[in-house]
């Protein structure tokens, strides 16, 4: 069974704007899937409608099977949202704002408690438990709108940005909270902007532009349409200009630091080889960007 299906979901607002034009998507139960876009490409207003935030124009969206016009409780129940904004009582204690949340869902009290424990260990924040929330630095904030989510057990959880105005610190350990999150067996959708971020959690990816899905495949799959790889070159010694070297292009970007365009077909051994016999000597190098955005980037242009 899907955790999500999308078909031919379209939405136009009043004044003619088409947000969605007829998309289809489907996200596996236990995937972990990236729906990438720009500002303004649909993203937000696809999510909207999920959550039955945003009334659709027309298509169907069922989640776990359940549709959500004829079965919307069931399919809420289904589904935990962590939006882009800080959205809580930033006057509650961090439980407090748990058990209000499962009150929605008509959790009693005492069984409220015994899962707002397990939300916020999992996420490393019962030690707060009882403090009011907007003490609380903005990764935790974050970490709060997780807990929250996850309190009523849902089979599927979007993160729309969650690490957005995070630094890479608390970036990377709330990586390792989603991860284990999903290894547990809940579906994840995950929108951000920082595109290694989806390389480095998703298995499987969608970008919507323009509200269209332009592209549909599993990670590698879509990797493995990269044709050029772009490094950065620490050089040993500094040079006046960047040298010629057939098969590359090279930008001197300073005197030390020298950017190079490597066909996927050539390896760096054949690449440090032609330097060599330039007397470019190497002292290191890194990723100029990340892969994927380097694809996104070629896709929606």
């Amino acid at each position: 069974m899907n955790a999500l299906s999308l078909q031919n979901l379209t939405k136009t607002y009043g004044n003619g704007f088409e947000a969605l034009k007829g998309i289809d998507l489907e996200v596996e139960e236990g995937d972990f899937f990236a729906l990438l876009g720009a500002n303004g490409a649909g993203k937000s207003t696809a999510i909207g409608i999920i959550s039955s935030l945003i009334n659709k124009t027309s298509g169907h969206v069922s989640i776990f099977g359940h549709d959500i016009d004829t079965e919307n409780r069931e399919a809420k129940r289904c589904l935990g949202l962590v939006p882009q904004e800080i959205n809580f009582n930033l006057f509650e204690t961090v439980e407090n704002i748990l058990l209000i949340y499962a009150g929605y869902y008509g959790i009693p009290k005492k069984k409220a408690k015994v899962l707002a424990e397990k939300s916020l260990k999992q996420m490393y924040l019962w030690d707060k438990r009882h403090t009011i929330s907007r003490r609380l630095s903005g990764g935790m904030k974050r970490r709060v709108m997780i807990a929250r989510a996850l309190i009523h057990s849902p089979r599927l959880l979007i993160l729309d940005e969650p690490t957005a105005g995070v630094d890479i610190e608390i970036r990377r350990s709330m990586w390792e909270m989603m991860k284990e999150v999903n290894e547990q067996g809940t579906a994840i959708i995950l929108t951000t902007h920082y595109l290694e971020e989806a390389e480095s959690l998703c298995r499987n990816i969608a970008i919507i532009h323009e509200g269209m899905i332009v592209e549909n495949s599993d990670m590698a799959t879509l990797l493995s349409y990269i044709n050029v790889n772009h490094f950065i070159l620490d050089l040993a010694n500094p040079l006046l200009k960047a040298p010629d070297i057939k098969g590359y292009k090279f930008e001197l970007s300073s005197e030390k630091v020298l950017n190079v365009a490597i066909p996927k077909k050539n390896t760096l051994n054949q690449l440090f080889e032609e330097l060599s016999m330039h007397n470019i000597q190497i002292k290191s190098l890194k990723n100029k960007s990340n892969r994927l955005e380097q694809l996104f980037m070629d896709i929606v242009q």
